[in-house]
């Protein structure tokens, strides 16, 4: 059994978290899956084409996304306007086999994450 290195604040692991949902948004962790529901997709494409141009420019969006400071926390969710809809985005956190939550989310090696995009009714 790996032991896992303790951060050494509440603080510090916080930042890591953040961090490592940070890399997620910005589609830079090789691990993390990304879900944008068909509610979400069907809002703004009409057919196959379309969907693609919208989870391009949704993406972008989500990439270019600031947290205001009251919701910097672990940076795990937030929402945008995209072509006059808010857009919902959360990032859960997985066990390596995708089945249950993670034990440690400052852990990468052990936390496959899950960003999911999202309407209201989708919540």
């Amino acid at each position: 059994m790996t032991e896992t290195p303790t951060l050494a604040s509440p603080d510090e692991r916080l930042a890591t978290i953040a961090r490592l949902n940070d890399r997620c948004r910005q589609g830079l962790d090789r691990t993390a899956r990304i879900l944008i529901t068909r509610a979400c997709l069907g809002t703004f494409a009409d057919n196959r084409a379309a969907e693609i141009v919208a989870q391009a420019e949704i993406l972008i969006a989500l990439r270019g996304y600031q947290f205001r400071d009251a919701e910097a926390d672990e940076r795990d969710r937030g929402n945008f306007d995209y072509r006059g809809t808010t857009v919902y985005f959360r990032i859960d956190y997985y066990d390596a086999a995708m089945e249950y939550g993670s034990e440690d989310p400052a852990d990468a090696s052990q936390t496959p994450r899950m960003l999911t995009i999202m309407l209201r009714e989708d919540l």
